[in-house]
């Protein structure tokens, strides 16, 4: 089978071992709930309950005030005791659901569209999948409905599910591949029909020969058919949107613009699996498959997780020893976030918690020696070295010119260097000050 790459990226060690072969197990829910309403792009939700109340599995307890937001629905039945600001992920306190767990997980009953989708108007499934919250859960976390309602002006021909979990020691869409096929193939089918996209494609790299052959064995049934699927070399960032579409169909986003700008949306396995349980079960975005895996993990796990379970929780259940830990990423440890504490709550976007006994300094160790290896290697084609200097100079608006905001942040430029340059930290810093600029500047005017 022909593979599919893009140009650029880095080759880091896959490191899946510890968790790649494990069976999902589902964690016990919490005996205390920490609900962030804040898990996703775009405006925190509102708070539609209060202290004292009784609320049940899966009940909405954050309503959107804006397009770009995404429900928040109780992953527990219980009473209510805080709606407050708590620890997130982010690093941010950001305003959460406090709620002590019953243990009678009871569910509030909602009525499934079920196999009627086919016959079920676009819109009113676009509606089902807002109103169950879902989000992108490859970890941008932005609202899926607003994905799936593209402008009348955008001709989207062409649906891509994102299967290919670049980041090292990521397993969880690995597992959800192998063990949940139809529900994924399924979620690709309706979000193809919301779409009315002609090209439905199924992407997944070479070193997960289990999900390959899983999916491939279901793609050719005809309950299936018109899904295809696509194998890439193993790359990094081959999940990236941008590396996946000219992976995939040979077309560039345009700069400055979205996958839709290029006739493409793309989707990750876990969203489209979301999306299968919110028409078929009328289930609600409030659990996620979480790997736990790293150095001192005695026992490492795939868990299918409720929101709002502590992180500590986990990596406990998991036997982690925690005194040789230097570092806890949430996430991957190309763009996954170290937490500065690890009581805050796994929310929609938390793929993996991966522990690590060394650190990095965040410091530049060296000067740049102008070798053009993080040009070589980002997939964006920008010139990184360029750009750090911009930043650490002040020249914002220069580095507006030389396209930062084209960086998607994925790392490949400073696992590159060999000056260890901690390059993309210089534009992380560089974006937030010119966006900070432009709001200033507009409140002003």
């Amino acid at each position: 089978m022909k593979k599919y790459t893009f140009k650029g990226g880095v080759h880091p060690n896959h490191c899946k071992e510890q968790t790649e072969h494990l069976r999902i197990e589902e964690f016990p829910a919490p005996a205390v709930a920490v609900v962030p309403l804040t898990q996703h792009m775009g405006k925190v939700t509102k708070p539609l309950v209060d202290k004292g109340d009784r609320v049940l599995v899966g009940q909405l307890i954050g309503e959107t005030v804006k397009h770009v937001s995404a429900s928040v629905h109780s992953p527990v039945s219980g009473t209510v005791l805080s709606v407050k600001p708590f620890p997130h992920p982010s690093g941010r306190l950001v305003n959460a659901v406090e709620i002590e767990n019953d243990g009678a997980d009871e569910i509030m009953e909602y009525a499934p569209i079920g196999n009627r989708w086919t016959e079920t108007a676009p819109g009113e499934l676009v509606q089902e999948v807002a109103a169950a919250g879902i989000v992108g859960m490859g970890g941008a976390g932005f609202p899926t409905h607003v994905k799936l309602s593209p402008s009348a002006l955008k001709s989207i021909d062409t649906l891509i599910i994102n299967g290919s979990e670049c980041e090292p020691y990521l397993t969880d869409d690995h597992r959800i591949m192998i063990e949940r096929t139809d529900g994924i193939l399924t979620g690709a089918l309706i979000m193809r029909k919301i779409l009315g996209a002609k090209n439905t494609f199924i992407a997944i790299e070479d070193n997960k020969p289990e999900a390959i052959k899983a999916v491939a064995g279901r793609v050719a049934s005809s309950q299936f058919s018109g899904i295809t699927l696509v194998v890439l070399k193993s790359k990094y960032p081959q999940g990236g949107e941008r590396s996946l579409i000219t992976a995939v169909t040979k077309r560039k986003v345009p700069s400055g613009g979205l996958p839709m700008d290029a006739g493409c949306v793309v989707q990750n396995v876990g969203t489209a699996l979301a999306v299968c349980e919110a028409i078929m079960e009328a289930r609600p975005l409030y659990r996620r498959v979480v790997s736990v895996m790293g150095v001192g993990v005695r026992s490492p796990k795939n868990f299918l997780t409720r929101v709002g379970t502590p992180v500590r929780a986990l990596l406990e259940a998991c036997g982690a020893n925690l005194s040789i830990a230097k570092k806890v990423i949430l996430g991957g440890p190309m763009m996954g976030a170290a937490l500065s504490d690890i009581n805050v709550p796994v929310i929609k976007t938390s793929s993996a918690i991966l522990v690590l006994d060394q650190i990095t300094e965040s410091v530049k160790k060296y000067p740049c020696i102008n070798c053009g290896l993080c040009v070589r290697v980002c997939p964006m084609r920008l010139i990184p070295s360029r750009l750090a200097k911009f930043v650490e100079k002040g020249n914002l608006d220069d580095a507006a010119k030389w396209n930062i905001f084209n960086c998607m942040e994925c790392g490949s430029c400073t696992y590159a260097c060999p000056a260890k340059v901690n390059l993309v930290q210089f534009f992380k810093l560089g974006k937030m000050k010119i966006r900070a600029t432009q709001a200033k500047q507009k409140w002003v005017v």
